[in-house]
This record gives structure tokens, C-alpha cells and sequence, in this order.
């Protein structure tokens, strides 16, 4: 018997990888032409597996799908798959939440050192011909101050350590992590809004879901600190750009260092481009040469276990099959 697998957009440079896994199972693996609803259809509508990175796995796409068994999310958040519609129709959704830990916690910890180090402003001073630390101060040492972490969950556990050898004493917030799951990492549990107004870094690490969505507002942003910093390695979407915007503009916190945003890729009008004090990378926090691999690998070895009868390891939908 052979398979047909359709990926509906890619970020990697072959499929060595992927086609090397698929083996297993004889699977034919057929890339769409854009990441299109028109395009990823043409390719999806029989396959029995379905794979996206980027691209939107709308409820239109999945309805139109005639055996679809499982749709992979080439990452980490799923909000790009309409998670009602494949649960209706009975197709597992299946992720990789557990490819690039170290990548996005370093990430977090080397974008918060450069704001606390003003690491960037000093650099560009220098390349301009100015040799004077005094345009960067304050600067204030780390240790003694609080990393607060939003979200606690296997990043920001990571990130939690990180930051301890750093000095800095570590607060989370979740609502679904208990202090003493915390107490084994020596961290701190507190709400929303004591983490805010205790912080000198606030890491984003929260999934996107409803409740979360601009949890980072004109209302929350003003209870920080002025010289506190803002880290997003999360979601984009979980920070209310304008309100963000406003708030570096008028220096009612020190700074902010964004690696995902609300609109991928930046926009060149985008007013966060105007500011000197928040810094920007390009959704780049998971990568490193090992976790792309890994990310490739994990992913396809979910659709090998769909199509040999398995369920997912990583079974997001799990609750509409119970």
C-alpha cells in the first residue's frame, strides 16, 4: 500500500529527512505550490496525512479532505490549524512541543542580557564613531533582580535556570502549575499582576489561545516597572502591538525585545522600527542546526504512527477522541 503525505508550505532547504522516514510506510510525500487554501486542496484533498508549518489549515481545507488521517503542526502552536473542524471530522492534530527547549530559552535569556546590557545601543554608538558609555546608562547589574516568567511550562523551566545562573531571582505565573512543581526549581508562583509589577524582565511564554490573546495590554503593560524590559519568544499575537508601541514611545518601561509579532514577516511602516529601545528578530528563537533536524524528524515520525494505526505522541485533540 502507499501513501500519500501533502505538506502544505516548508521552511527547510530538502526532504531528506522527511522521505528517509517515510520509507517506513512507502508514503509519497508531495510539497503544494504556495501555502494557498487553492494549492495546499490540490494536494491534500487524498492524501492521508497532512503536514503545515506556516500555512493555514483553514476549516475549509479540512472539510474538503476525503481520508485525512492526521494533520501535523511542524512546531510547536497549532492556532494555524482549525482544531474544531479536524476534530469533527475524527483527524488527529499532532505537534512538536518538545524539539527546541534550549533554543528558545537561550534565545529568551540572550534577548533579555542585550536590553539589560543595552548591548545594541552601545554597539551602534561605537560603529557611529562614539565612544562614550554614558549614552547607555542606567545600566543596572542583574543579580538581585526578578526574571519574571509568563508561562511555566518545559521553556520556561529552562529559562528559569538560565536566568538563575545569571543571578537574577526567578517568578512565574500559570494558573496551571502549582508552587510546588515551582518549589522543585526554586521558583516563585504569583499572579499576573504581581509578576508585572515585581518584575525587571517579563519572558512571554504562554501558548495563544482565547484567554491569552493580548494578555500583554495598555492595562497590564501599565503596571510594570519603567525600568522594566518585555521578552516575546511566544506568540505574537499574546502582545497588543500598538499598545506596546505607545509604551516604548513614552518610556513608560525601559524596552522590549520581540522575536515573534502580531504581523510575520515586520511590515517596513511598522512604528516599532522608529524605536531605539526595543529589539527585533525574525521568529528565529527555535532554530539551531540540531533543532531543525529534530523538528523534521519528530514531526514525520507522527504521521508514520497515524498511518501504521498508532495514535500521536503528541495528540493535541486528544479530549474529542475520549
Amino acid at each position: 500500500m502507499t501513501y500519500k503525505v501533502a505538506m502544505a508550505d516548508t521552511i527547510f532547504p530538502d526532504f531528506s529527512i522527511e522521505e528517509e522516514i517515510l520509507k517506513e510506510i512507502n508514503a509519497e510525500l508531495i510539497l503544494a505550490k504556495d501555502g494557498g487554501e487553492e494549492a495546499i486542496l490540490e494536494i491534500a484533498k487524498d492524501a492521508d496525512a497532512l503536514v503545515t508549518v506556516y500555512a493555514e489549515i483553514t476549516r475549509n481545507i479540512i472539510e474538503k479532505l476525503e481520508k485525512c488521517k492526521i494533520i501535523v503542526r511542524c512546531g510547536i502552536g497549532v492556532n494555524n490549524i482549525d482544531m474544531q473542524a479536524a476534530s469533527e471530522k475524527k483527524i488527529y492534530v499532532a505537534n512538536v512541543p518538545d524539539y527546541c527547549w534550549d533554543e528558545v530559552s537561550d534565545h529568551a535569556l540572550t534577548l533579555a542580557l542585550a536590553l539589560e546590557r543595552k548591548i545594541f545601543q552601545l554597539d551602534k554608538a561605537v560603529k557611529s564613531g562614539e565612544w562614550n558609555l554614558n549614552i547607555a546608562k542606567p545600566i543596572f547589574g542583574l543579580r538581585g533582580q526578578t526574571f519574571g516568567l509568563v508561562g511555566f511550562g518545559n521553556i520556561p523551566k529552562q529559562a528559569a535556570r538560565k536566568a538563575q545562573a545569571f543571578g537574577f531571582k526567578v517568578v512565574a505565573y500559570d494558573p496551571f502549575v502549582s508552587q510546588e512543581v515551582a518549589d522543585e526549581l526554586d521558583v516563585k508562583m504569583l499572579t499576573l499582576e504581581e509578576l508585572l509589577k515585581d518584575s525587571d524582565v517579563v519572558s512571554i511564554h504562554a501558548p495563544l489561545v482565547d484567554a491569552t490573546y493580548h494578555m500583554i495590554n495598555r492595562e497590564t503593560i501599565a503596571l510594570m516597572k519603567p525600568t522594566a524590559y518585555l521578552v516575546n519568544t511566544a506568540r505574537g499575537p499574546l502582545v497588543d502591538t500598538q499598545a506596546l508601541y505607545e509604551a516604548l514611545r513614552d518610556k513608560k518601561i525601559a524596552g522590549a525585545a520581540l522575536d515573534v509579532l502580531e504581523e510575520e514577516p515586520l511590515q517596513k511602516d511598522n512604528p516599532l522600527l522608529s524605536l531605539e529601545n526595543v529589539i527585533l528578530t525574525p521568529h528565529a528563537a527555535f532554530y539551531s542546526e540540531a533543532s531543525s533536524d529534530n523538528l523534521r524528524r519528530l514531526a514525520f515520525t507522527e504521521v508514520v504512527r497515524a498511518l501504521k494505526g498508532g495514535t500521536p505522541k503528541n495528540f493535541v485533540n486528544r479530549k474529542y477522541f475520549e
